[in-house]
């Protein structure tokens, strides 16, 4: 009874190998030749067993995983096949009759209809290779594949510190003697700071790059615009050329505003876009050429030679844009670079001798800075910018009447998603006369064509049930559909709370001052 016990489980039943030979096909296996398969199979279970306990004690581990049976299997030169590896639970159910019990995966039913209407994938990007120069000389070039020479953190801190150069450690000794005694005592004692001349020479491959992308970003070829843009907005070696690119663009500003070039004011704004893309490069220490430059191209009294046909509206709002950009990225507590250019707009918009094509951009410039700066500083003067628009002096000259319909189309976009906010239906007419002026009628008639899409759409969507019906297949057989739950019906309503400005304006022909050159465009930021 002992030598039973001490056996039991130490070797494979003969029963169990019967039960696998007649599910391979074999019938008839006899009682030695199951004896003699199931002493093999002991013994090398036993030494895989053994080769998974060594793996488990080189572990240090005291529990035995699938994945030490795994690398005994590989061991011996055998494929591993014990066990599986799933990151979800796989439940098992369990099932008994007719005297036996079972344990089973449950397969759902999958819906071929989802699969057959569901939209393809997308194809895999095939596989190539690009080669760059990783050092030339021993010196590593820039080019985006390779880490910028200054990195953004590194010119931030310039920009907060510019001694910070000046506090590194010199081991370096003067003329090559070392100072001992009363002379190195004194150095220690006093501290002189030089200020080192900052001359940022360009070699010449620099030199020949700013040369041939300034001609291609204010250059003809759209082409070659398109290909200097990209390179400003991802190259990160452009650390040293960023003054002079900062200088170029600002006397390119300076000198085209005086000479109404509306399609150079439009490139070197992409220019400024673009270095303003660039995540290599920091341009706060440059803030004082690129925001007068930003602000003129909204403000300016005339940005072309002919006001009432030229599209510059175009590059009021595109510059408006970026100065939103601007204060975004570059406006701290200490600066205040948002407060002071939400001065300079408010300052345009009070006036009365102020250009009405200057206060478009103002109002465009004071719309992209938010919904607070338009609850503040354009509501209460839209009545003052309509009376305006009512004088006599507005209504008889063409371009001033051309600009009076473009500010007045610029309100309604910009204060109705606000409007539909601040003030509590119903919207009676006069009330918004009252308060807009003339402006009102066109303001109270956006009001209630938004109130009606919101209520419209939550009309439709509380009328909108969805019922999904599955169709379940099973192999040979068909099985009748079931219909499910009917889902709650959900209500959306869309808000808003900037206007969504038209981006696109219409196609203008500009013609080029000096260069007598003819290009169309659509959008400054394309």
């Amino acid at each position: 009874m002992g030598e039973i016990e001490v056996n039991y489980g130490s070797t494979l039943p003969t029963e169990s190998l019967k039960v696998i030979a007649e599910s391979v096909g074999i019938g008839n296996l006899s009682d030695d030749a199951a004896k003699e398969i199931s002493d093999s199979a002991t013994y090398r279970l036993k030494l895989v067993l053994q080769e998974s306990k060594k793996f488990m004690m080189h572990s240090n581990r005291c529990k035995l995983l699938p994945s030490d049976i795994d690398n005994a299997l590989k061991v011996f030169g055998i494929e591993p096949i014990y066990g599986f590896h799933a990151k979800d639970h796989i439940p098992f159910r369990y099932a008994s009759g007719g005297g036996r019990e079972l344990h089973f995966i449950d397969d759902k039913d999958i819906d071929l209809i989802e699969f057959v209407n569901a939209p393809l994938a997308k194809l895999p990007l095939e596989i190539s290779i690009r080669c760059h120069w990783l050092a030339i000389d021993g010196i590593q070039p820039t080019v985006p594949e390779n880490p910028p020479s200054v990195s953004k953190d590194v010119q931030k801190l310039e920009c907060v510190d510019p001694l910070n150069k000046l506090k590194k450690p010199i081991d370096k000794e003067v003329s090559g003697r070392p100072s001992t005694g009363k002379a190195q005592k004194l150095r220690n004692v006093e501290t002189v700071h030089v200020k080192q001349l900052a001359t940022h020479e360009l070699s010449v491959e620099q030199q020949l790059y700013y040369k041939e992308i300034t001609e291609a970003c204010v250059g003809s070829d759209e082409s070659r615009r398109a290909e200097a843009l990209q390179s400003l907005a991802s190259d990160p070696g452009l650390h040293e050329m960023l003054p002079r690119m900062c200088t170029f663009i600002a006397e390119g500003v300076k000198v085209n505003v005086v000479q109404n070039n509306l399609a150079l004011l439009i490139y070197l704004m992409r220019m400024v876009k673009a270095l303003l893309d660039n995540p290599a490069l920091y341009l706060e220490k440059y803030l004082h050429e690129i925001i007068p430059s930003v602000v003129t191209c909204v403000v300016s009294k005339q940005l072309c030679m002919r006001p009432e046909i030229d599209n510059h509206w175009a590059l009021r709002d595109f510059a408006s844009r970026l100065m939103a950009q601007i204060c975004k990225m570059f406006n701290t507590p200490t600066n205040n670079v948002q407060t002071r250019i939400t001065r300079v707009f408010t300052n345009a918009t009070n006036s009365d001798k102020t250009a009405l094509p200057s206060v478009y951009g103002a109002l465009e410039g004071l719309a992209e800075l938010g919904t607070e700066t338009i609850k503040v500083f354009v509501i209460p003067r839209v009545r003052m910018i309509s009376d305006r628009l009512d004088s006599p002096e507005v209504t008889q000259n063409n371009v001033d009447r051309i600009s009076g319909n473009q500010i007045k189309h610029l309100l309604c976009k910009i204060l109705t998603p606000v409007l539909k906010i601040t003030h509590s239906p119903p919207d009676n007419l006069d009330e918004y006369k009252k308060e807009f002026g003339s402006v009102g009628v066109q303001l109270h008639a956006a009001v209630c064509k938004a109130r009606t899409t919101t209520i419209m759409q939550s009309t439709s969507n509380q009328n909108v049930t969805q019922t999904n019906t599955q169709s379940r297949t099973i192999v040979g057989r068909p099985v009748a559909a079931t219909t499910s739950n009917i889902v709650n019906p959900q209500k959306y309503v869309l808000m808003s709370q900037r206007p969504v400005v038209a981006q696109t304006p219409p196609n203008k022909t500009v013609y080029i001052s000096q260069q007598n050159i003819k290009s169309e465009f659509q959008d400054p930021s394309n």
